[in-house]
């Protein structure tokens, strides 16, 4: 069994933080300086190390390259007045990222092991977690065949790193989305719950379409009528009809989203009437032209909350209510802020302190 408490580390001798400035973040453009590894040999994890954020030797037969055999998830740390830092709810990552292990025939990380990747990494790189309002640090946990074999089989060898990097604003703007009725991200049987790759990369030919027509993101639909939404690209959505919170039902084409539960908890905490439920197309379309749709946004880790101001329905563009007079969503956001950044009760025990 591995020893997660001897880590090797071995420091940058050349930190890159003088190039983070606070106050013009972009998403996915600077990388802190050191990233986790450890390797699993078939039959146990062995050789966990600290490093210099690097590029990777991988071999050219690896499944993970060929086959998307890899996983992966996404999680933010905050940085509070007292200098120590908070992470969001790190225990779902990791009972997430063991789903998706299960259905990709990968190895389980321990629990320990994710939990120590955590706080070894983040202890060595708390200056990158900056402090201004409205950013963070991103932490990319990821798992990925490491077999040298070009075969279609489970793979053997695995590699389990986490990255960082700090973030501003994901969305900057309200969205502009497009329900999708032709292009589908995932069907019933398939692994549309899970975070790997390969549930990705074909979503983004669709998504590029719709940017062509001044889109910022799809609305997908079920995979056999295009009759119910699903979730956005990045994001599970919500919509606020009548006063009722609503939202899709889980399912397994659908990412059981972190930010998605706890927008849910904190809705039920506060004695909203919350639907969970399949949610047409057609409802949608007509709340939004009867004017009882008053809002609609999107939840995720990237996004946190992602106001929806129009809405494409084949050849039409619905406008949503304005959002300077919504009051939902925002009040989800600043409560969530407010969590995050310690400025009021953590009533759930969602933050991990390092």
């Amino acid at each position: 069994m591995l020893d997660t408490k001897n880590i090797h580390i071995t420091r940058n001798s050349e930190s890159k933080i003088a190039q983070l400035n606070p106050d013009n973040i972009e998403f996915g453009k600077l990388y802190s300086d050191h990233q986790f590894v450890v390797y699993f040999d078939g039959k146990e994890w062995k050789d966990a190390s600290v490093e210099p954020y690097q590029p990777l030797t991988i071999s050219a037969a690896s499944p993970a390259i060929h086959y998307g055999i890899s996983i992966f998830e996404g999680l933010k740390a905050y940085k509070h007045d007292s200098g120590k830092i908070a992470v969001f709810r790190p225990d779902k990552n990791i009972e997430r990222l063991n789903l998706s292990a299960e259905r990709m025939c990968m190895p389980k990380v321990p629990e320990e092991l994710y939990y120590d990747s955590l706080d070894v990494l983040l202890d060595l790189d708390r200056d990158w977690v900056p402090a201004k309002e409205g950013t963070s640090l991103y932490i990319r946990p990821f798992l990925f065949s490491d077999d040298d074999y070009i075969g279609i089989r489970p793979s053997q060898s695995f590699r389990y790193m986490v990255i960082t990097c700090p973030v501003g604003a994901y969305y900057s703007q309200p969205v502009k989305v497009k329900i999708e009725d032709h292009y589908v991200r995932a069907v019933e049987g398939g692994s549309g719950y899970c975070k790997t790759g390969c549930n990705y990369g074909p979503s983004i030919y669709p998504a590029q379409l719709a940017k062509q027509k001044g889109f910022d993101q799809l609305l997908w639909t079920d995979g056999k009528e295009h009759k119910y939404i699903e979730e956005s690209g990045t994001m599970n959505v919500m919509f606020v009809i009548d006063g009722k919170l609503i939202t899709p039902k889980l399912g397994d084409t659908i990412l059981n989203g972190i930010t998605r539960d706890s927008v849910l908890t904190l809705a039920r905490d506060w004695g909203m009437d919350v639907h969970e439920r399949k949610v047409e197309v057609a409802e949608i379309v007509d709340a939004i032209r009867s004017g009882t749709l008053q809002e609609a946004f999107g939840v995720g880790t990237a996004a946190t909350i992602a106001h929806i101001e129009a809405i494409g329905y084949k050849d039409e563009m619905l406008q949503l209510p304005k959002v300077e007079e919504r009051e939902v969503a925002p009040k989800f956001l600043k409560t969530l802020d407010d969590i995050k950044a310690g400025r009021t009760e953590d009533k759930f025990g969602w933050l991990r302190m390092i």
